[in-house]
Order: structure tokens, then C-alpha cells, then sequence
């Protein structure tokens, strides 16, 4: 096998319209599709950055993260950015709260965390 690239990240959200606020208005992802899919009584929207696509799947009542970060699967998401500072100071702007920016002990790199509206961890990594 030769894989090339991760094609695509999944993530199931509770509320289409928060979700699309937060990736693409507070983040800056751009819409690629975005449809409701009548059979299934969901939206499948993807997203894309600068290569990336992510996958947002809309469903009421999704099950609950059972803790934080600390759950078997997907722990965290994390973008890579040029200034922390400036990135946290955006957020912030945007109403996001951040986690202390703190120094990553094995890429000696600068990071934070904070939260998509589901409650999925992302993180800021310079």
C-alpha cells in the first residue's frame, strides 16, 4: 500500500448551523458541499484549509464525548500556525477561549488548546 495524504477528517456535530459558523466564520474553512440528506435526515457538509478537508456530519442528539480528551478514537485536531499569540488574540476576538499557551515537551514547539461548540479539542501548535 502507498498511501499519499490523509484525504479527509470525519466529525459528527449536534447543530449544522453553529458548526458551519465555527469552522467556516470563526476558523476560516470554506464550504466545498453542504446537503441535507433526506434518507438519513442529516447534513453532510465538507470543508476545506489549505488542503485539508474536514467532513462535518449534522445529527440531533449525537452521543456525549465520554471524557475529555481521554476518549478511545480521535483525541484531538491541531492546526499549525505561524504566531500563537496572534492566533489566540483572533480567537479571542471570535469569543473562543484558549487554554494557556504552553511548551510542548517532545517538538519543544509552542501550543494551546481550546474547543469546537461540541466540545471536540482542537489545538494551536507553532
Amino acid at each position: 500500500m502507498n498511501l499519499k495524504s490523509v484525504h479527509h477528517i470525519a466529525i459528527i456535530v449536534s447543530d449544522h448551523d453553529r458548526a458551519l459558523d465555527f469552522y467556516v466564520n470563526k476558523l476560516g474553512f470554506s464550504v466545498i458541499r453542504d446537503c441535507f440528506r433526506q434518507e438519513r435526515s442529516d447534513w453532510k457538509t465538507d470543508l476545506a484549509l489549505d488542503g485539508l478537508e474536514l467532513e462535518l456530519f449534522s445529527q440531533s442528539n449525537p452521543p456525549k464525548r465520554p471524557s475529555y480528551p481521554e476518549a478511545c478514537g480521535l483525541r484531538h485536531l491541531a492546526f499549525r500556525v505561524a504566531d500563537i499569540e496572534a492566533a489566540v488574540a483572533e480567537l479571542a476576538e471570535k469569543g473562543i477561549v484558549c487554554e494557556p499557551i504552553r511548551m510542548d515537551p517532545y517538538t519543544k514547539t509552542r501550543m494551546t488548546f481550546f474547543s469546537d461548540p461540541d466540545g471536540l479539542p482542537l489545538e494551536l501548535h507553532e
